[in-house]
């Protein structure tokens, strides 16, 4: 059956209803959760619907647990409805089985609210619908322990782990990561919350980061009727150039980079820790005190003015400086990815003192003591370009050896699928939609240059900075690394804050944050371009702050 269409109802199932423009059985009482696996028909598998005491996880799928950090809030889970499933089961390119796997988790005390949970990574494995804050730091209890209703998603396809990009053969597949499956899965979850609780959701929420922040601007800009409140983490909204960065800075740090007894670079190896340890220490002295308090923190980014240049050794290397080709591969990374004529590809990227945080390192360099590398960069990214990004796939293609000029153009097909670059949100906005986005300045994964950069076309495209900030924010955190990490304040609440802008009409002037990085401090989180500025009195409490315009 096409995705959309309505089924009769049959001897097992009640006669239908419209609620909200969806198709939903006419119910004189809410259904059981056993009972909601009679809503199966042929293009929605229901593999388990079952009651879930409270306190307790599945631990059938250890990956899908690790994936969404589930052991610290387990104890805490309340009772609820477990619901598994798999929209529009298939078979497709080279017979592999594919299908829109999906969580939906009911608790029985509802709040009456929807929450889709982003996922992260290429997806392939359906995460834990729990609704936990999408950051690292965050301290905030998950959505499902608020009395939402929660889902989740493999986005269309099964893989071995969240970087396994053989999906990208397959033609549905490419359609269903980049967005299919966000409208697929929301609808179906709609119609099932409706029947178990005899009410459809009087507010919808969608709340990720990284891929999972991606799939949230989409959501607002392919799916504007579907979500009220929408929050996007880190969100890879240029993906497709962005994995290009990655192979560019993979490039430039292997050029540099020691190499073992036959020859092959050491990528880990082409910055030592004390040598990131020396480029934050001196990004600190260049723009710590721009914001009016030296206290381990750029909150002045807009000022913050540093070369890497001034690191260079005057001789020989040592300890307290950088060797000249170590200066080069600075800039040259930080500069961004170009073709041979110079012109952007990818972003640059601000100085940031979150470049000795490990989150960087984890993504940019790796641990790996050999020439094989176990940097993110280069055990996520190469895979996804060579099966994904690239149109038609090239499953053979050594993404290390991209050709920024011959091979850029190849990816030009999935991007105009997979990245929600739009700037056109009229039905959002008509309805009262709200986004909330946030990133860490340091995120070594996507630039926060170039999120600012697309934050002022929305501003330009939508009747002006003060037009957008009706309706979207950005907050930009100093040392944050991807999706929380690193020197930063990166304990914050973006779903209550989403939640009280869209149904109270509270905007979010600035999010209350602190952090294990400085403990017993506070911090305001500032909505861009606005950053935190010390007015004077106690220096570790957020009140001494105040959000100003560069």
């Amino acid at each position: 059956m096409a995705r959309g269409a309505t089924w009769r109802a049959g001897p097992t199932l009640p006669a239908l209803c419209l609620v909200a423009g969806l198709a939903l059985p006419a119910l004189a009482a809410p259904l059981a959760c056993g009972d909601l696996a009679g809503f199966a028909r042929p293009d929605l598998r229901i593999t388990r619907a079952e009651a879930v005491p409270a306190g307790t996880l599945p631990a059938d799928n250890p990956g899908r647990a690790a994936l969404t950090g589930t052991a610290r809030v387990r104890a805490a889970l309340p009772a609820h409805c477990l619901v598994e499933g798999t929209i529009d089961p298939r078979v497709g390119a080279g017979g592999a089985a594919y299908g829109i796997g999906f969580q939906l988790r009911l608790p029985e005390t509802w709040n009456g609210r929807f929450l889709f949970q982003g996922g992260g990574g290429l997806d392939g494995v359906v995460g834990e619908a729990l609704g936990a804050i999408p950051v690292s730091g965050a301290t905030a209890p998950p959505a499902l322990l608020r009395g939402y209703a929660v889902a989740s998603t493999d986005s269309g396809h099964r893989g071995r782990d969240s970087a396994d990009a053989a999906f990208g053969l397959d033609q549905q597949a490419r359609i269903d990561f980049a967005y299919g499956a966000v409208g697929a899965v929301a609808r179906e979850a709609r119609r099932l919350i409706a029947a178990h609780y005899g009410r459809a959701p009087a507010r919808a929420y969608f709340m990720g980061c990284s891929n999972g922040g991606r799939s949230a601007l989409m959501a607002a800009t392919r799916w504007p009727t579907a979500f009220d409140g929408i929050v996007a983490g880190a969100p890879a909204f240029r993906l497709t150039r962005a994995a290009l960065g990655q192979i560019w800075d993979t490039q430039t740090f292997l050029a540099v980079a020691p190499k073992d007894p036959e020859g092959r670079p050491i990528l880990a190896g082409a910055f030592s820790e004390a040598d990131l340890a020396l480029v934050a220490g001196a990004v600190l002295k260049a723009c710590d005190a721009a914001d009016g308090l030296a206290d381990g923190a750029v909150e002045a980014v807009s000022a913050c003015r540093f070369d890497p240049a001034s690191l260079t050794c005057p001789g020989e290397k040592t300890a307290a400086c950088l060797s000249p080709p170590q200066v080069e591969a600075l800039h040259r990374a930080f500069g961004g990815a170009r073709d041979g004529q110079g012109r952007p590809v990818y972003a640059a990227w601000p100085w940031d003192p979150g470049v000795a945080a490990p989150g960087w390192r984890a993504w940019k360099l790796g641990t790996s003591k050999t020439a094989t590398p176990n940097a993110r960069n280069t055990t996520l990214g190469p895979a996804a370009v060579a099966n994904y990004f690239l149109t038609p796939p090239d499953p053979g293609f050594d993404a290390l050896r991209f050709d920024f000029d011959r091979d850029t153009p190849r990816t030009a097909e999935t991007a105009a699928l997979n990245d929600p670059t739009g700037t056109f949100l009229s039905t959002f906005t008509a309805r009262g939609g709200r986004l909330l986005v946030y990133q860490g300045i340091a995120d070594p994964v996507f630039s926060a240059r170039d999120l600012a950069d697309h934050w002022r076309d929305l501003a330009r495209h939508n009747g002006g900075a003060g037009a957008l900030a009706e309706w979207a924010r950005l907050f930009l955190i100093p040392g944050m690394t991807h999706c929380g990490g690193g020197p930063a304040l990166d304990d914050f609440d973006p779903l209550t804050a989403i939640e009280a802008w869209v149904e109270r009409g509270e905007a979010p002037d600035r999010l209350p944050a602190r952090g294990a990085a400085f403990p017993g401090r506070t911090r305001p989180l500032c909505p861009f371009p606005r950053e935190a500025r010390y007015g004077g009195g106690e220096p570790e409490r957020a009140e001494s702050f105040a959000c100003r315009e560069p």
